[in-house]
Formats: C-alpha cells, structure tokens, sequence
C-alpha cells in the first residue's frame, strides 16, 4: 500500500520538502507519495484530526501551524515540549497524532557535517534573532554542550523571555551590542530572516570575531548570504542554512517510511537547482 505524507501550511507553495522528500522516495525505491496541504488556520485542528481519512500517516508542518500543530498532538518528544512548536506529525498504530520537533536536529546535524568538532572550545557563541528557529538552536546547542550563549534580537523584550525559558546559560544583550561583543565568540549565528532575498540586509559588522570562529547562518537563498560572504573572506569558517533544512527532514522521512535517508552531495545540488542557484 502507497504510503503518504505531506506538508501543512498556510501559504504551503514555497516549501522545498516536497522536493527532499520525493527525491529521496524515488532514490531508495519507495512506494511512497509526498504532497503538499494548503489548509487556513482556522481549518487546522480538523484536517489534523482527519489526518488518516485524508490518506495520509504523517506531516511536516510550516508557518503558521507550528505551535498549533503541538496543541493538537496527543503526544510530543522532548525538543517538540522544550521548543514549543511541531514540524513532525506522525499516527501510530491506534490512530494517536505523535509531534516532534526536528529542527534542532536539523541545525546541530548540519554544523557536525561542516563544521567537525565545531563545540570543541567554542565556549561563548552568539544568536541573533528571538523567533522559533533561535529557540530550536538555543535548544540544540544546549544540549550539544555549549556553555554559555549571547541572545540580541531588535526588540530585546522578546530575547529576555525566551532566555527564561532556558536559564542562566542565556544572556541577553543589546542588539546594538551584537558586533562589540563578538571578540570572545566561538560560534556566530543569524537565526532572523535579514539576508534572505527580499528581506532587509543583517546589518553587522564582524571585524572583533576571533578568524577561528564559525559562522552559521539559518537562511538559504541566497546560499551565500552577505553575513558568510564577509565572513568567508575574513578566513572564518561558514555553515549556510541549506543542510539544516536536509537533515532535518530525516526523521519525519525515516518515521512515515521506514527508511533513514542519507543527505549526499547529490541531495543538496537536486535542491539547491530548485532555488535557481548555481
């Protein structure tokens, strides 16, 4: 029997997971589908509840659906409660809507794979932005073993919360601080949408950053934002958002199909001439 999944958001055409997900159908021979589910907010509890009469054993969820989709599971993994939102659904085999939350995954997945013992010394690293994407990395490093954490997000108010949510580990600074505080980070990430195509720069200037820090940064088109281009001069080595989004497909991918796919070279280049990148 064709097994099926999809994705759930509201506008849903964007999302590049149809692409992962089906190139990695036809690579291990699946007889599997994967689609895409436009569905309102205001129509989200239902369809989840009709999950299985739509033909379907589990989801991705995106914007705007991700802390709803959590309220709505019967049962949610770790990262999915710590983070506050789902992007995994999956049914089990009396019907019970599961979440999880692989985005934290996704992240730490993908500086292991390009930046090899990146947590080895860094010591302090730096987060920019306060949304749902800095709380699954303020998450993953966390739990990767990163000491200590500067949060800076334009309106600090939104960074302070979220640092109480995990502790004394997080300090929050000014945003206008960001680049002064820069000389003692191991680690410099852009969890904000500044950089992405359409979206104002990050405007932020890197010369304190140690040459032996990494820069990470969650956006994907461009692949090279302007933050890794300057930085990618300056000699520091830089992580772009592209492998967060891979391997944080893999689980959903390895739970509704039985399969735990790898992400390859040939992965990232099928989805990167999705992007119209080069």
């Amino acid at each position: 029997m064709t097994r099926r999944a999809c994705v759930i958001g509201w506008p849903v055409e964007h999302s590049r997971s149809p692409v992962i997900h089906r190139y990695w159908l036809n690579e291990y021979g699946i007889d599997g589908a994967y689609e895409k589910e436009a569905v309102k907010p205001a129509n989200l509890g239902r369809f989840l509840e009709e999950l299985s009469g739509h033909g379907y054993v589990g989801a991705n969820v995106t914007l705007p659906h991700k802390e709803a989709a959590l309220g709505a599971a019967g049962a949610a993994d770790a990262a999915a409660l710590a983070i506050g939102a789902a992007n995994t659904l999956w049914l089990d085999e009396k019907g019970a809507l599961h979440a999880s939350n692989t985005d934290a995954y996704g992240f730490v997945t993908n500086l292991d794979a390009e930046a090899p013992q990146w947590n080895e010394g860094v010591g302090l690293a730096m987060v920019l932005g306060a949304g749902g994407a800095a709380r699954a990395i303020l998450y993953g490093l966390l739990a990767a073993g990163v000491p200590r954490i500067l949060l800076a997000n334009r309106t600090k108010a939104k960074a302070e919360a979220l640092a109480r949510v995990f502790g004394p580990q997080i300090e929050v600074i000014d945003w206008d601080e960001r680049a002064a505080k820069l000389s003692a980070c191991g680690l410099l990430i852009n969890s904000t949408s500044l950089g992405m195509t359409g979206q104002p720069p990050l405007d932020i200037d890197i010369s304190a950053l140690p040459g032996s820090a990494i820069v990470a940064d969650i956006v994907y088109a461009p692949l090279l934002t302007p933050l890794l281009v300057e930085a990618a001069k300056r000699g520091n080595a830089v992580v772009d958002g592209l492998g967060m989004l891979l391997h944080q497909a893999v689980p959903g991918f390895e739970r509704w199909f039985g399969v735990r796919p790898h992400v390859t070279p040939a992965l990232r280049a099928h989805v990167v001439a999705t992007l119209g990148e080069t």
